[in-house]
């Protein structure tokens, strides 16, 4: 059998045009004609021996070849890239300084660093890990390149990347006195949570009294833990010992909160866009997925 090295560049343009919907959109990406894009198409089914795009209307769909051909596409432009990530950035050496909400010092951080490592084995790092409007005020002064945050989806840095469910959350042992004002145990005054969880009590009439205040996450779960009152925040990352739900003791709902990613919008190096990259495909796999809007 006469081997066949498939281009690189024409698997990119098969993903481009079915991510964006078509050859005229895709054309657009890439700042070619739609006229080349079909060209590069045809090749590729030339050269895979396959029918790839069938009519769907006006539009084009991939066949079943299609569909595998895509799939391996995209695994063979990730190894590409990375191939390309690893040689580049092993000689790429400067320092990048990124912050982290408490919420994913534990979970999304330390996979981010894992795989930002190997990239750029000579960046240095600087970390910050704060509450969620300090984290977008140091991005807007120019003291952090990038902030993964819960919240601040207002600010003119924010991406959204994703969202969190609010839930109320206790020690297992804690129970609700309905004779006696809900204590609470909650970050500082500024705390996007806080807020949010005495405006629902307020809206729904339920009486409650401040048993704890923590600058810090560890805190705030000791408290809990210990029993001295009610939490909020998501069930994302929850320590044990502690029991959650959005309606938790009858209390009012909390909907959801954006999770946003925040960058300086002066150009970055290679290093920040890259980690840029990493901190939104690691947030976004991590994150509860929602189905049937309803988080699991």
């Amino acid at each position: 059998m006469q081997l066949v090295n498939l281009d690189l560049d024409t698997l990119r343009t098969l993903i481009v045009a079915n991510d964006l919907g078509g050859y005229g959109q895709a054309a657009s990406r890439l700042g070619r004609t739609p006229s080349a894009i079909s060209l590069q198409m045809k090749r590729l089914q030339e050269d895979v021996g396959a029918t790839l795009f069938r009519k769907h209307g006006r539009a084009l769909a991939l066949t079943e070849a299609g569909e595998i051909v895509l799939r391996y596409a995209r695994r063979m432009l990730v190894l590409n890239d990375e191939l390309v990530d690893i040689i580049r950035g092993a000689s790429l050496a400067g320092n990048v300084r990124v912050g982290f909400s408490q919420d994913f010092a534990e979970t999304v951080l330390p996979e981010v660093l894992s795989q930002f490592t190997k990239l750029y084995p000579l960046m240095q790092m600087e970390l910050r890990i704060e509450g969620n409007a300090a984290l977008v005020d140091a991005v807007e002064k120019g003291e952090l390149d990038l902030a993964l945050a819960v919240g601040q989806a207002d600010r003119p840095t924010a991406e959204i990347v994703g969202e969190l469910e609010l839930v109320w959350i206790a020690g297992q042992d804690f129970c609700r006195r309905d004779d006696q004002a809900l204590p609470l145990v909650l970050l500082g005054p500024q705390c996007a949570f806080r807020k949010k969880a005495i405006h629902e009590l307020e809206q729904a009439g339920v009486p409650w009294r401040m048993s704890a205040v923590s600058p810090s996450l560890a805190g705030l779960w000791a408290s809990a833990v210990g029993g001295l009152g009610v939490t909020v925040r998501s069930s994302y990352g929850l320590p044990a010992k502690l029991v959650w739900g959005s309606g938790l003791f009858d209390l009012p709902a909390l909907g959801t909160f954006p999770v946003t990613l925040h960058s300086r919008t002066v150009a970055a190096n290679a290093g920040v866009e890259r980690l840029r990259s990493i901190i939104s495909d690691v947030a976004l796999e991590a994150l509860p997925a929602r189905v049937d809007g309803r988080f699991r």
